[in-house]
């Protein structure tokens, strides 16, 4: 029914991971491959491409439904349907930033102070564009296919890039001078095709085990037995993402506990709950997590 679009380059692996996670396993002969499937009848053809030109492909109908970031649909002004935001970028669940970036020494506390003529080098040459127009600095902008970072000082004055963690610009003495915009990784699918009743009941059923993984991703079950006596202590240590479920027990003095928890600190809640008076104590993974 669908035709999907995935990124090929740096979101690649975990858009791979993601999409195992939600029951959605892509199969391809090789990590060179760029024809792929998933074992799903809602989706019948599967490419991989640069994340640069998905959203125009998405747009033009070449494909019904995308991953790509919020950075390449603005870059591109491509008009695409946003069925959802995935909250995943290449190492990290946080979003990514575009950022304008200058030497550590340079004396601009803005955009707005640089001079005329400013050398940009950047991969992202019209939102840079729009961007300067803006702040009202006629900047020469320098289009890069890589090793942003290190056209500084030699070549340009200063970068647009992207960044996750700030890492690379900190160890190539640079800082961010301004940032142009926040971007997650999105599903976006094609405008006639998401007003297809059928297609986008599929989409959002994507979107939902897709949403549903991501969810999961740092929490375990904890299921648990503990006496009515010492029911109160036990809850009082459980963190939970609504309340957690306690159901009676054959013994009407026992009862059973189950909640989800976040799996960092579950090593020292484990004993804690033991230490309360839990016993019977399970931990489990959970794949998907839907609200």
């Amino acid at each position: 029914m669908l035709s999907l679009v995935l990124p090929k380059g740096s979101l690649e692996k975990a858009t791979l991971e993601l999409f195992d996670a939600a029951d959605l396993a892509v199969r391809r002969g090789s990590d060179r491959d760029y024809r792929a499937s998933v074992d799903d009848p809602r989706i019948d053809r599967v490419m991989f491409l640069r994340p640069q030109e998905i959203p125009r492909y998405v747009e033009q109908g070449l494909f019904d439904l995308g991953i790509t970031g919020r950075d390449w649909i603005s870059e591109t002004a491509s008009a695409v349907e946003s069925v959802c935001e995935l909250e995943y970028s290449k190492a990290t669940a946080n979003p990514v930033r575009v950022i304008l970036a200058v030497p550590n020494e340079h004396p601009a506390k803005s955009a707005a102070e640089l001079d005329d003529g400013v050398r940009v080098s950047t991969e992202y040459p019209e939102l840079t564009r729009r961007f300067f127009a803006d702040a009202g600095v006629n900047a020469t902008i320098v289009p890069s296919y890589g090793a942003t970072e290190a056209k500084v000082p030699d070549i340009v004055d200063a970068i647009v890039d992207v960044t996750e963690t700030g890492s690379s610009l900190r160890a190539h003495g640079l800082r961010i001078l301004d940032t142009l915009l926040v971007s997650r990784t999105e599903l976006v699918a094609n405008p006639d095709a998401y007003a297809d009743a059928d297609k986008r009941a599929a989409m959002q059923d994507i979107a939902l085990l897709l949403q549903g993984a991501i969810r999961a991703r740092g929490q375990v079950l904890l299921k648990l037995n503990v006496a009515e006596t010492d029911l109160e202590a036990v809850l009082d240590l459980l963190p939970a993402m609504a309340s957690p479920t306690v159901t009676k027990l054959a013994h009407a003095d026992m009862s059973a506990v189950e909640t989800v928890v976040p799996r960092r600190g579950v090593n020292t809640l484990i004993p804690a709950l033991k230490g309360a008076g839990a016993m019977d104590i399970l931990e489990l993974p959970i794949s998907k997590i839907v609200e």
